[in-house]
């Protein structure tokens, strides 16, 4: 890529970049820690990608969601997810009208901008696949009309992981429309003495709305613009195609645990990503340390493993930690 080139998309990235700083310290206001998460909902923002959060109760998945929303002056809806919850309490329904004798759509909440889905597994399947027409095409149907769902259009969903009664396990299917899933993790001690004193003191800290939609679109622009070598173009495709043949890549070891590897929406997902990540490091081309940051959240949930690694107690992160050590960086 010319010099020039670089240095005028090095511009467009610092002047569309501005807003990440607010949204980061606006957080901070309500949000003890967590930096990682955070971040990561931000470069789903900008990848125009979904996002699975899985973490055990109390770790503020929903107060980070709705609060990064409100940050962004876009409608969000939160949808708890329930053994009852039928597709038309999702995507709406046609409603009678008795004064004109037709049917008229009454849209349910997926029409916003930001959708909170709380506990999704605990939702039955006919739901989870409603889902799915949002996710991927980016719009709905309702009777014989297709609505299209208005930009930015995100999915974050919630998960607990120590629960199993009562649920229902995502498909792959749908599992792998999310770009990421991020495993949050208890915060350390310093960051719980802090969230200690927040919640019962007084009252938290209101956020400013720092950023618009119209802004986030904008740098949804200059992200697809961040330049990728084909060596690193190349590295993640070697990384993804490690995942279905392990043993033409050196990693024989690894065939009989991996039952099948990632499709290549992980290949399209892993870029993207890098672009978003290079973007908040007001960066106008991707590194190979950008594909690695989040590697693991584009991968942990696309290897589906066998039943003999589950036998030896192998998760998919220990499958994704190898590639990432054995494959040659550029």
């Amino acid at each position: 890529m010319l010099d020039t080139q670089m240095e005028a998309l090095n511009d467009r990235i610092r002047t569309e970049s501005a807003f990440v700083d607010d949204v980061l310290r606006e957080m901070q206001k309500v949000i003890v820690g967590q930096q990682s998460m955070t971040e990561r909902l931000i470069v789903a923002l900008l990848a125009n990608g979904h996002v699975l959060l899985e973490g055990v109760p109390g770790l503020a998945k929903t107060l980070t969601v709705s609060t990064l929303a409100s940050l962004c002056r876009v409608q969000f809806q939160r949808i708890q997810f329930t053994p009852d919850l039928l597709p038309a309490d999702l995507v709406g329904t046609l409603i009678y009208d008795q004064k004109n004798g037709e049917f008229l759509p009454k849209k349910g909440p997926i029409f916003a901008n930001i959708i909170l889905a709380d506990e999704i597994n605990r939702a039955p399947a006919k739901v989870q696949s409603a889902l799915l027409e949002a996710m991927q095409e980016r719009q709905v149907t309702i009777g014989d009309t297709t609505y299209p769902l208005e930009e930015p259009f995100l999915v974050m969903a919630t998960q607990n992981p120590i629960e199993q009664e009562g649920t229902y396990p995502l498909p792959e299917a749908q599992v792998d429309r999310f770009m990421l899933k991020v495993v949050v993790g208890y915060p350390d001690s310093t960051e719980e003495l802090e969230i200690l004193r927040r919640q019962t003191g007084h009252a938290p800290e209101t956020p400013n709305r720092v950023v618009t939609p119209e802004a986030l679109l904008r740098a949804r622009g200059v992200v697809r613009d961040v330049y990728v070598d084909e060596k690193v173009e190349k590295y993640v495709v070697e990384l993804v195609s490690a995942t279905r043949d392990p043993a033409r890549h050196g990693l024989a070891d690894l065939a009989p645990l991996i039952e099948y590897g990632a499709s290549p929406r992980a290949t399209i997902s892993l870029v993207l990503a890098g672009k978003a990540h290079a973007f908040l490091r007001r960066r106008g081309y991707v590194t190979p340390d950008d594909i690695r940051a989040l590697g693991m959240d584009v991968l942990r949930h696309r290897v589906i493993l066998t039943y003999e690694a589950e036998a030896e107690n192998i998760t998919s992160e220990d499958v994704v930690r190898r590639l990432f050590d054995t494959i040659e960086v550029p």
